[in-house]
């Protein structure tokens, strides 16, 4: 199970928050006013259909006539026709903006995510985030939408019901108001409570949406380990909690809706109390008392709607809390306002302004801890040459990928600064940098589609000539050949359909499509087998000839050739040179490297034997 602990919210009704929401929503801005206009017309008509009933009491009812229903019954059968009219609009429009916002904020939330530094990820599981891109973004949208139709309507209602009361019958209409701050101050208790118990809702969410990614990601792992009792019972844990803070949620917001309907009733009641007595003395009409009942209930609908979108805003603000802590969240790493003028952002780059890259590197006097302290670079110092090749070698947890995330620049320096010919990486913008790195990863990551589409993803404007040849420089033709439909073949969801090896070479070919400067190879050969390691390594020689490159090694006997290897331990140089060198000082790297070989000989021996 997850065990990140996202931001806690303790504010209460936040307006600002839904200023901002409104804000974001200001594309629609003419469908909104269009809609409140819809919803206003339809409560001012909703207002007047018990002045309708009063007059048809009066006029028809007691005196028993019916000269002039007629003109009565079509101006009733066209309001009835015009409110028709409403409802099919604020659908209509209501309908348009709730699924245009939905669009609107995931876009915007999704361009933040490709903002977003390696730290974001790192302490945000992917769950959380899918939960914060769906069923919350779902949410606000519904709210905005049709929270606006039942606020406007309430409003008008509200509005004009107590116009008309005050204006027939300001005394009765008075005593019947008098349960409203009654109401004001129940309403204020609630909404902390109710707010309270959907944060916390909505927190549990996002860990079931996050206990659902990993279970799915982790499913072999699962089988393997025969952890699948446990998994389910730790999930069963998660939505119990899950369970227990919905109904107490809904307990509360249940709670209050009763609340309100009985100081409603009271206040009908005391309209009917003390309107008989004006009837009994003939100082108010029958059709008046009518009609004044029908205000009082009329009055407390609305107040019931909005007790009822009052609710509905607390579960939305924790959604908006959430939704708008990712869009707003600001990367670890970003260009300075002066870069991006110049150079341009991810989205709108000005690669005119560019310079080449020619492939010096520099780490100088380089320091890097996390957010938590921990430290793992101190006063690191490297130069490296255009064209060279720099293995890094260490034990896990020694600073190896450390080191080259922030030549990267996936991270930046605490301390010292980066080089890259000469100029701090600072000064020019991080799309410039990345867009001249190859990055090929121990676990290569394939995205759903075709074999031609994972290559072409380095460079999306490559003919089909250029993903051929890609492929073929790093020993990837044969077996695409080889596949059932070739290069349109598809590879399955993460590239499940194709083998490590296979994935390996995807990747490899996908990140020279780029015609990258600059080489980063991540113990891109520890996960696949012999054979196919020795076609990476043939690829490789071939692919680094010219460029600069990084190398993360495990199996020490791929890096041989490499011009510097530099043996890291606790984020410090404490060995570097050739292979030949570092094996004539016999230190650390001599016995890491004499205890492979020995166990990589065992291994051959056993081979035989077998066989």
């Amino acid at each position: 199970m997850i065990s990140y602990e996202e931001q806690e919210y303790t504010q209460s009704f936040n307006i600002d928050l839904w200023k901002k929401l409104i804000h974001y929503a200001r594309s629609y801005r003419r469908d909104l006013l269009l809609l409140a206009l819809v919803m206003a017309v339809s409560g001012g008509i909703d207002a007047i259909f018990p002045l309708m009933n009063s007059y048809a009491v009066d006029n028809f009812i007691v005196p028993g006539k019916l000269e002039g229903l007629w003109i009565f019954a079509i101006v009733y059968g066209l309001l009835i026709a015009v409110q028709a009219l409403n409802v099919w609009m604020l659908i209509s429009i209501a309908g348009k903006i709730e699924i245009g916002l939905c669009y609107d904020i995931r876009n915007m939330g999704f361009k933040k995510l490709q903002e977003l530094s390696f730290s974001y990820f790192d302490r945000t599981p992917v769950g959380w985030i899918m939960a914060r891109m769906t069923s919350d973004v779902q949410r606000l949208s519904e709210t905005i939408a049709w929270g606006l139709v039942d606020l406007t309507w309430s409003s008008t209602m509200m509005v004009g019901t107590i116009g008309i009361m005050l204006f027939w019958n300001w005394k009765l209409a008075l005593i019947t108001l008098s349960v409203v701050p009654i109401l004001v101050v129940v309403s204020v208790y609630f909404q902390r409570m109710i707010l309270k118990a959907y944060r916390r809702v909505r927190k549990i969410n996002s860990q079931i949406t996050g206990a659902f990614n990993e279970g799915i990601m982790g499913a072999k792992t699962t089988k393997s380990l025969v952890r699948e009792e446990e998994n389910l019972k730790d999930f069963e844990k998660l939505t119990e909690e899950m369970r227990h803070s919905s109904v107490r949620a809904v307990v509360v917001s249940s709670i209050y809706m009763p609340v309100v309907m009985a100081l409603g009733s009271i206040g009908t009641g005391l309209a009917l109390w003390l309107g008989g007595e004006g009837v009994i003395n003939s100082t108010i009409s029958y059709g008046t008392l009518v009609a004044f009942v029908s205000y009082t209930i009329q009055f407390f609908e609305p107040i019931r709607q909005i007790a009822h979108i009052f609710s509905e805003l607390q579960n939305s603000q924790a959604s908006a809390e959430r939704v708008f802590s990712m869009i707003e969240t600001e990367p670890d790493v970003k260009d300075s306002p002066e870069i991006i003028e110049k150079y341009g952002d991810l989205f709108t780059p000005k690669k005119k302004n560019w310079p080449p890259i020619i492939g010096n590197v520099t780490f100088h006097n380089v320091s890097f801890s996390y957010k938590d302290g921990e430290e793992v670079l101190k006063n690191f110092n490297l130069e490296v040459k255009a064209g060279q090749t720099i293995a890094l070698v260490g034990e896990t947890g020694a600073g190896k990928s450390t080191i080259v995330n922030l030549l990267c620049r996936f991270y930046e320096p605490t301390e010292g600064e980066i080089r890259i010919d000469g100029v701090d990486y600072r000064k020019r913008s991080q799309l410039w940098l990345q867009s001249n790195i190859g990055y090929v990863l121990q676990t290569p990551h394939l995205f759903s589609g075709t074999v031609k589409e994972n290559i072409r993803y380095g460079r999306l404007d490559a003919s089909d000539e250029e993903v051929v040849e890609a492929a073929k420089l790093v020993n990837a033709h044969d077996f695409i050949m080889k596949l059932e439909k070739g290069y349109d073949t598809e590879v399955g969801e993460g590239g499940n359909r194709l083998s490590t090896g296979q994935k390996q070479l995807i990747s490899f070919a996908r990140a020279v499509l780029a015609n990258p400067r600059i080489f980063v190879l991540d113990e891109a050969t520890s996960s696949v087998d012999t054979e196919t390691e020795q076609i990476i390594q043939n690829a490789i020689q071939k692919v680094l000839h010219g460029r600069t490159s990084f190398v993360i090694a495990h199996r020490l006997s791929t890096i041989r050739s490499a011009d510097c290897i530099l043996v890291i331990r606790n984020g410090r140089i404490v060995e570097r040179g050739t292979h030949a060198e570092l094996l004539r000082r016999k230190g650390y790297y001599y016995r890491l490297y004499t205890n492979q070989f020995m166990e990589e000989k065992e291994r051959e021996i056993m081979s035989q034997m077998r066989g």
